[in-house]
């Protein structure tokens, strides 16, 4: 006797070619239920912390890096033509036995005015020494006095016990505690962020180089709207 196969008969009514349009049309329905979740929601993303964007550059024994003008804020430093601007960035000696200084930095920007730590116009670079040129406009706490807040949004002081007055920070100290000021001043255009800037850099031992300095972004980037996206997340209630 030969043996049958038994076979299940689909449904009444029901094709192959029916059951595969079904099957198309749920998954079809469920990527726009999500896609309706989603609308209107404002990403983790939409306002973006910009990277610092600094250029570096090495001549002779000296670094200089994080080099990039910082973008305006509160203060005095405008960026903008007739005003003036902040050069930031760090200087790195990497001799171990000889010293160098800074004794110009020129550009077709405006004028450089270089304030050392230590004062005057010329900033002392000591074997294995890093020297930073602030790149902000100072803030104050309550009290009065520099400071800069954690995470948690507690504010610590600046440091109060720093190298002797009128004295560069020595080496195993902050240097960020005593900074050089580097300010663009009599701007002969605006300074634009997306664009670089030529600065010439002059060291005693070192010699001469040039750079292309970028323009800080600043700290959080503008979230740009498109009608479409207004009326995205005008027409939203609510979100998973």
């Amino acid at each position: 006797m030969t043996a049958l196969k038994a076979v299940t008969a689909p449904a009444a009514g029901t094709t192959p070619r029916r059951r595969m349009t079904m099957v198309a049309a749920l998954a079809a329905g469920a990527a726009l239920a999500l896609t309706g979740c989603s609308a209107g929601q404002i990403s983790q993303t939409a306002d973006q912390v910009a990277a610092i964007n600094g250029n570096h550059a090495d001549v002779g024994s000296i670094s200089l890096r994080n080099v990039h003008i910082v973008f305006p804020g509160s203060g005095e430093h405008t960026n903008v033509e007739g005003g003036k601007a902040l050069l930031a960035l760090s200087f790195v000696n990497n001799s171990a036995t000889t010293a160098d200084e800074l004794t110009k930095i020129s550009t077709d920007l405006g004028e450089v005015k270089i304030t050392a730590p230590e004062g005057g116009s010329t900033v002392k670079l000591q074997p294995q020494q890093t020297v930073v040129a602030e790149g902000a406009d100072a803030t104050t706490t309550a009290s009065g006095e520099h400071g800069s807040s954690d995470e948690h949004g507690t504010t610590t002081a600046a440091p109060t016990t720093t190298a002797a007055p009128n004295q560069p920070a020595a080496e195993g100290e902050d240097p960020e505690a005593d900074p050089a000021k580097i300010e663009i001043t009599g701007l002969t255009k605006d300074i634009v962020p997306g664009l670089t800037y030529t600065v010439t850099f002059d060291f005693k031992e070192n010699g001469t180089v040039q750079m292309e300095v970028p323009v800080d972004a600043g700290t959080v980037a503008e979230r740009h709207e498109s009608d479409l996206s207004k009326a995205s997340e005008g027409g939203a209630t609510g979100g998973h």
